[in-house]
């Protein structure tokens, strides 16, 4: 059986574009503050049971054509021995360049349970549905551990690329064979799409964008098994250099138009671009953003629907129904 998800990465024509969110599996659902309440962040995502219950839990009340797989971009890191807590974000002691450039590679044992889970994913959802699977970017990933945690300009990553080319090189090839494996794993597990997050590319300038984040999402995406998907929010001033990373798809946010991805792209998929926000406001203005972004569609194939960044935790589920329900009829 076909899943929606997978043809329109291939370009093939649908009755409408496929559907699904980031963070669809979180805080905005009831039934996941509900094992929240019994369960840390961490313990779900170890505990393949409860991975794969929140993972379904959005297909089960949604229908979206994809099940993103519950875990966290710095997931990986933990099992190539950062010590991390969530509070919600990711918390750890900063780390030096030359700390990270040693950091060991992953062994695909220690991330045996997102595996599993993708399994138990697997044999639950329906069979149009695709699992998607997900890594951080290497620039993204080095962001946070040079950090220690969320910033909104990390300047120590932006720095080494200037200060340190050759070791911040070293080091994002490093984190980039060990995203790369961890894909892998994802891929072999019954994963059916894997997407890259490169959520504070953004952040670089062109020139740093080309010398250190696109040759390091490349090497993270090549031969993986599965279709892959790229996604830097915030990085439109990068969209024409994204080509260089050879994913099958690419995700833009709201402030790229469909019409100028398609133009660079002519033979990629585009996701998104819907803002978040537009969550934040009632049926009927959701139904006219979607007509919207369909009529810029014009009817060509290879596009999946999803939001420019991931669901807001305010956002009342009743309005999901509803974008999935505009985009379907």
């Amino acid at each position: 059986m076909t899943k929606p998800l997978v043809e329109a990465l291939n370009l093939r024509p649908l009755p409408h574009p496929p559907v699904w969110i980031m963070r669809q599996a979180g805080r905005y659902l009831p039934e996941y503050r509900a094992i929240r309440k019994k369960h840390s962040f961490q313990e779900v995502v170890a505990t393949p049971e409860l991975a794969a219950e929140v993972t379904i839990q959005p297909i089960r009340r949604f229908g979206m054509d994809g099940a993103v797989i519950f875990a966290d971009i710095m997931t990986p890191l933990e099992a190539m021995g950062v010590e991390l807590t969530f509070d919600p974000g990711p918390k750890l002691a900063p780390l030096t360049l030359a700390e990270v450039a040693a950091l060991p590679p992953l062994e695909p044992r220690r991330v045996a349970h997102v595996a599993e889970t993708i399994r138990l994913v697997s044999k639950e959802i329906p069979d149009t549905t695709a699992v998607i699977g997900f890594a951080g970017a290497p620039v993204t990933l080095l962001a946070y551990l040079l950090e220690g945690g969320g910033s909104k300009d990390f300047m120590a990553m932006r720095a080494v690329l200037r200060s340190d080319p050759d070791l911040a090189t070293r080091a994002l090839e490093g984190l980039a064979r060990s995203m790369n494996t961890y894909l892998r794993v994802q891929a072999e597990a019954g994963a059916d799409v894997v997407q890259l997050f490169d959520t504070w590319a953004g952040l670089l300038d062109r020139n740093s964008f080309a010398a250190s984040a696109l040759p390091a999402a490349s090497t993270a995406l090549a031969d993986v098994g599965c279709p892959t998907i790229y996604f830097a929010p915030g990085a439109g001033h990068t969209l024409d250099l994204q080509e260089g990373i050879g994913s099958t798809g690419i995700g833009i946010d709201w402030r790229t138009s469909l019409q100028e991805a398609f133009a660079l792209f002519p033979d990629r998929a585009i996701q998104g671009n819907l803002d978040p926000a537009v969550l934040q406001t009632d049926h009927e203005a959701i139904r006219g953003q979607v007509k919207r972004m369909l009529r810029e569609l014009g009817g060509r194939p290879g596009h999946i629907v999803n939001l420019g960044h991931g669901i807001d935790r305010r956002t009342r589920p009743e309005n999901v129904a509803a974008l999935v329900e505009a985009v379907r009829s």
